[in-house]
């Protein structure tokens, strides 16, 4: 009777989680192209959630293609979108060892420094004031707990991190300022390696505030250690949130598992002191970037799966 219930109330968009979200934000990651041309994608984004990521429209790629021409009309229109709608916004992201474009993957040294300096000033700066946080770096460590090679560590070495932080500040100075990563929910050699950085981080002063945990699950597969992984990052002074969440299905029986991970996540989130949010990386299953194993708290027609009652549930 509960479920049959919850689906009545979400097909008439009379509420959502977003109304049961107060202690954390409930949030999601969103496209233009799904707002502007599906009606039941829109409908979900505004009355289910009350956080905005978008998917792509802040990365390097999108918001400076040629150097120092910075377009922002699709990331502005998300940004519009959600303060129509009272939704806090996560930027996403700044430095970031994929989705380079090309001119910026040409330079090196000092050239590229300074293009990653006047990239993150720009992009911050436009967004000065509006923006709740921000991913200052993404994925930046490898599975072992080494530092990813990539454009920014061959120029700069591990500095560009600090460097990045440093300057996201000075042109935001009330943003949060997010380390992002994935594989780092548990207590494992990632997570480990990134706990160490972020420890020296906060003991040279750098304005780091927040650490991104980005939750990409398989049914049955959150961490047992999540809670207490969490915990030893609040304990330095960090904020923490689940920033990618969705949990992939091995098949359509799995909506009760699906929904006890779900609720899991968001349990942990609730009970951890420091914990400000769950974000849900997509709406519906059919633009997920995992759509073959169904991840999403909604189907491809918009109907809540039992993982929206099981969050709900948590939230209350």
């Amino acid at each position: 009777m509960k479920v049959i219930l919850l689906f009545a109330l979400v097909g008439s968009i009379s509420c959502g989680l977003r109304d049961y979200a107060n202690k954390i934000y409930i949030g999601t990651a969103l496209s233009n192209n799904h707002l502007d041309n599906d009606a039941t994608y829109n409908q979900l984004a505004y009355t289910q959630f009350n956080a905005m990521t978008p998917e792509n429209q802040m990365k390097i790629d999108a918001t400076e293609p040629s150097q120092n021409q910075f377009s922002y009309t699709l990331a502005d229109e998300l940004v519009s979108f959600a303060q129509e709608h009272s939704m806090k916004i996560r930027g996403h992201t700044l430095v970031w060892h994929s989705q380079v474009p090309s001119w910026m993957s040409a330079l090196s040294g000092t050239n590229l420094q300074s293009a990653m300096v006047n990239h993150i000033e720009n992009v911050v700066g436009h967004y000065k004031g509006q923006l709740y946080a921000w991913d200052v770096v993404n994925e930046i460590f490898n599975e072992d707990g080494s530092f990813r090679d990539s454009i920014w560590t061959q120029a700069m070495g591990q500095d560009f991190v600090a460097l990045a932080f440093k300057t996201a500040a000075a042109a935001d100075p009330n943003a949060k300022l997010y380390i992002n990563d994935y594989n780092i929910e548990g207590q494992n050699a990632k997570s480990n390696a990134l706990y160490t950085l972020v420890s020296a981080l906060k003991s040279a002063g750098v304005p780091i505030h927040g650490v991104g945990f980005q939750s990409h699950f398989t049914v049955g597969q959150v961490p047992s250690t999540l809670k207490a992984n969490l915990e030893r990052f609040t304990a330095l002074g960090l904020e923490v949130a689940i920033t990618e969440l969705d949990v992939g299905e091995n098949s359509r029986s799995d909506d009760i598992a699906q929904a006890a991970d779900y609720a899991t996540v968001v349990e942990t989130c609730v009970s951890v002191n420091g914990c400000v949010g769950v974000t849900i990386w997509g709406i519906t299953d059919n633009y997920s970037w995992r759509s073959s194993t169904t991840p999403l708290p909604f189907d491809s027609s918009g109907n809540a799966k039992a993982a929206v009652d099981a969050m709900i549930n948590v939230l209350q």
